[in-house]
């Protein structure tokens, strides 16, 4: 009676068993989670063209002592192992990356869009605007150089220039005319043909210059600049003394530039 009732209990557990077996096996077909990317779990497919994972038929048989279809309850099945689940899985995987890598390229194209398209909504418009404005001032405000030990040295460097080109010009006007520059400035006064004072607009009285046809008057005397101009002596002292302010170097009154003055002879 004993052996009867371990032999009896032990039937039945392994019914449990399988029946709990066989549930798992639907539950997994029926939520298609079979596994394509584990090795532990390859696929079979049975002659009754229904398809388990090898462990869990493996399974099924040992404890329910049978080779029979968990679904179909056929005997004397034959299995085949088929790889369409690995094949399965690289589609997959590779859909998932092509969606994910056009996801990012759209996502960047909506992004370069959304910086150089202003939107039609006022508020994201004006959100627009003053970012492009902000974005501007701060590239003007990079672009300035304030380097100020460089612009220091630029400040000297012109000063320097200056000073060289004021020294030619004092060194070229200061320079002691010569008799024969004189003669040659003297030339041009008389080619120039100037007969009166452009100050008192009186004739002038210099050799080889003619004094007018009216009566004789005194003759007052003559200088010659150095810019070949020829003036009175006391019109040109009179204006000297007028325009102090170009003291101790005096401008013609004509072209302006300065000059060196001689006395010429009646």
């Amino acid at each position: 009676m004993l052996k009867n009732k371990d032999r009896s209990s032990k039937q039945g557990n392994s019914a449990v068993i399988a029946v709990a077996l066989q549930d798992h096996i639907l539950q997994d077909l029926q939520l298609g989670t079979l596994s394509v990317a584990d090795p532990a779990k390859t696929k079979v497919l049975l002659s009754c063209s229904h398809v388990f994972h090898r462990a869990c038929l493996q399974a099924f048989e040992k404890f329910t002592s049978k080779k029979t279809c968990p679904l179909c309850r056929r005997s004397q099945y034959q299995t085949r192992v088929i790889h369409t689940g690995a094949q399965l899985f690289k589609a997959k995987c590779v859909t998932r990356i092509q969606a994910c890598w056009r996801g990012h390229v759209v996502r960047k194209w909506y992004r370069d869009l959304r910086r150089t398209v202003p939107p039609k909504d006022a508020k994201l418009r004006r959100k627009f605007f003053e970012e492009k404005f902000t974005e501007i001032s701060h590239r003007l405000l990079m672009s300035y150089h304030t380097d100020t030990e460089e612009l220091l040295a630029e400040i000297d460097r012109c000063l320097a220039v200056n000073r060289s080109v004021l020294q030619q010009l004092e060194e070229r006007c200061g320079r002691e005319l010569t008799d024969e520059d004189w003669g040659r400035i003297q030339m041009q006064a008389l080619h120039r043909g100037a007969h009166e004072c452009p100050i008192c607009l009186t004739a002038l009285s210099v050799s080889g210059t003619p004094s007018g046809t009216g009566p004789q008057q005194p003759r007052r005397e003559a200088v010659l600049l150095s810019c070949s101009h020829v003036f009175h002596r006391t019109c040109l002292l009179a204006l000297e003394e007028l325009s102090w302010g170009d003291a101790p170097r005096h401008a013609c009154p004509l072209c302006r530039s300065h000059y060196q003055k001689k006395i010429l002879e009646c």
